[in-house]
């Protein structure tokens, strides 16, 4: 789901084929932006902590979906988990999958396959949550500041307004929404603060590895860019002129050393301002001639001048150069550190969850299975409705009575006189 859908100018100058408004090409390197360990960090945290996500998501696409009588399958300490809740689950996958083009025996293989997990990602996401809210962390500021940026996206000032706009996009109440978004940031935080925190790779490790595998660190020469684009379309000559003017001074202040990817996300007409102008890994004859020559010339961190294209004013800047040949250890230090933190970290996550688990009060209805459960731990379905209610007779609470006068006439040690 995405609830602010504000479309920018085309990106004409990579000879990378764009669709109108669709989003620049991202890097397929061996690195991006974000460190290649930040980056499958961020995807696995999301497998766990994301599933906020596909609740909101599937409420999105299945609002509709109204049972009038809700099935609980499984108690998760105080809180509980609904037959619709997964069964939106299972039409959210079966959608991503055509979305996909997967279709016929192997779209009911794929479906049957990821189905299998719904109830246990839903466990999870409770027990996270529930762990953040015993932790007493506080994630209201980076709730404030996510939807402040989804309302500055939306381009709509009023409140009720965004509001309105938020429920039609997401099907659901903006403070559902809003609970969604508190959820998914809860849960990466408890994962940060409870299982990463702890995960150590020592430095010897990531240069032993370096040196037995060289042959995977061999570059091709290109440069990874973020973009800032000023737009001159459907401007006379006067709007052209104020675009250049400001063109100008946000070069000056990226020269400066302001945020490059918070000016373009502030600033860029682009669609990649959303993801903080960031546009990937190009190599020599991937980019307009006269773009080329420019940034193959710069090093890290080298910012433009301003470039005039087709619709506007283009500035970029050079996040990472590579250059031709073998990569040296400090460069590639974050891949590596990659290659043997993430088979650390996933095991550890779900050695973390099965704890929770363990120390959880936690029951699943004959007919539902937590893919991940943990071994020993009974789930057992307990129905309230198929409990016997304790009975006694009359000659029993008489016969307690009678016991209770008799103690009654037992002396208190100590307070008998003599």
């Amino acid at each position: 789901m995405k609830v602010a859908q504000t479309a920018g100018p085309d990106n004409r100058h990579s000879s990378r084929s764009n669709t109108p408004g669709a989003e620049p090409a991202v890097s397929k390197g061996p690195a991006g932006f974000l460190s290649p360990l930040r980056q499958r960090y961020n995807r696995l945290i999301m497998k766990f902590c994301g599933i906020c996500v596909l609740m909101s998501l599937s409420a999105s696409l299945f609002a509709a979906d109204i049972a009038l009588v809700e099935e609980i399958i499984s108690k998760v300490n105080g809180d509980i988990v609904t037959r619709s809740e997964v069964d939106r689950g299972r039409k959210l996958i079966e959608a991503d999958l055509r979305q996909k083009g997967v279709a016929g025996p192997e779209l009911e293989k794929q479906l049957t396959e990821r189905s299998k997990n719904v109830l246990s990602e839903r466990i999870d996401q409770l027990l996270l949550v529930q762990k953040g809210k015993e932790m007493s962390i506080n994630v209201e500021p980076e709730v404030s500041k996510y939807i402040a940026q989804l309302q500055l996206e939306s381009k709509i000032a009023d409140q009720e307004k965004f509001q309105a706009y938020v429920r039609e996009q997401s099907g659901q109440p903006f403070e559902d929404f809003r609970s969604d978004i508190r959820n998914g940031i809860l849960t990466r935080r408890v994962i940060n603060q409870e299982v990463s925190g702890h995960i150590n790779v020592p430095k010897a490790d990531v240069k032993k590895y370096y040196e037995e595998h060289k042959g995977e660190f061999i570059r091709q020469e290109q440069v990874f860019l973020r973009e800032i684009l000023v737009s001159t379309e459907n401007k006379d000559a006067k709007g052209i002129a104020a675009a250049e003017v400001k063109a100008k001074a946000l070069s000056a202040r990226g020269k400066k050393g302001e945020k490059f990817g918070e000016m373009a996300r502030d600033n860029s007409d682009a669609a990649s301002g959303k993801q903080m102008g960031e546009l990937g890994a190009f190599k020599r004859g991937e980019l307009d001639k006269k773009i080329e020559d420019v940034v193959f010339k710069g090093e890290r961190g080298f910012v433009t001048d301003p470039i005039r294209i087709g619709p506007g004013f283009l500035i970029l800047k050079i996040e990472e150069r590579f250059k031709e040949g073998q990569a040296p250890f400090e460069e590639v230090e974050n891949e590596v550190m990659e290659k043997l933190y993430m088979p650390r970290m996933q095991p550890a996550v779900r050695e973390y969850l099965t704890k929770l688990r363990l120390d959880a009060f936690l029951e699943i209805k004959p007919g539902y299975v937590d893919s991940e459960a943990a071994p020993g731990k009974v789930t057992t379905w307990t129905d309230p409705a198929l409990l016997k209610p304790e009975t006694t007779t009359k000659e029993e609470v008489a016969n307690r009575k009678r016991k209770k006068r008799v103690l009654g006439l037992i002396p208190i040690p100590g307070t008998s006189k003599k």
